[in-house]
């Protein structure tokens, strides 16, 4: 077996940080990694030194903002950000709860964008991170309009409960999804976070295909998902038409 190429050892320690942990140990680094110590600090400091990783006061270590300025330059979350923030910012204004914007990326909700303020609930996603199809909103709008054998895929995972209403169950998650295609809209009580309430909804792209989903998070106990769904679907269906519109 060849020995790994220092771009290697290099791409396995900022591979760690995929999973969309916030924060790592330089032993949770070296052994998600598979890299001695000895080798995982050298390489980890170099990668401070570049701005490529940021070491925090606890002794921790994050993704670096030059890494997050480069990642940010991907050419269809961008462009698909870019068009969507102006609805994002509507709703959130028309809302004060978190807007967020995911797409589907290796069977998980990739967050491209969010936004909340200080009145906002407590949510666990962040940009850039991922979180389970099964027990989120636009998880759920995703997996429901993706491909078949992607559903398949996922439902044959154990999924793992989050939150107190987590759906673990194949053949009820099945059936939500099924719910999902009929109304366009996947509402969420309590199954990533305790105390949360979603709405989620498609956006569609050139042909009608379904490229992204978009959310409002609130508390749960507050709002009302009936009187949210329209502000969202009315959002999605702005920014799908500029989607469809957009050129290339």
């Amino acid at each position: 077996m060849r020995a790994p190429t220092v771009t290697g050892k290099v791409m396995a320690i900022l591979g760690a940080f995929l999973p969309g942990d916030v924060r790592l140990t330089l032993t949770e680094i070296c052994r998600r990694a598979e890299l001695p110590p000895a080798t995982g600090h050298r390489l980890v400091r170099e990668l401070v030194e570049g701005g490529f990783v940021e070491r925090l006061p606890d002794g921790s270590y994050r993704v670096g903002m030059l890494l997050w300025q480069i990642g940010a330059q991907a050419a269809e979350p961008r462009e698909l950000r870019e068009l969507a923030l102006p609805y994002m910012e509507d709703l959130y204004v028309a809302t004060r709860a978190n807007v967020q914007l995911a797409v589907l990326r290796d069977d998980r909700a990739l967050y491209v964008e969010r936004l909340r303020g200080l009145t906002s609930v407590p949510v666990v996603s962040r940009v850039a991170g991922e979180l389970p199809l099964h027990a989120t909103g636009v998880g759920k709008v995703l997996l429901a309009f993706a491909d078949a054998e992607t559903v398949e895929r996922v439902l044959a995972r154990e999924l793992t409960p989050h939150a107190p209403n987590t759906v673990v169950d194949p053949a009820r998650l099945r059936g939500e999804l099924e719910e999902v295609r009929r109304t366009g809209i996947a509402r969420t009580d309590e199954e990533m976070s305790v105390g949360t309430r979603s709405v989620a909804v498609p956006v569609r792209g050139a042909g009608g295909r379904v490229v992204a989903a978009l959310s409002l998070v609130t508390w749960r106990h507050t709002a009302d998902s009936r009187r949210l769904a329209p502000a969202v679907l009315s959002a999605a269906a702005a920014l799908s038409r500029d989607l469809a519109a957009a050129p290339g």
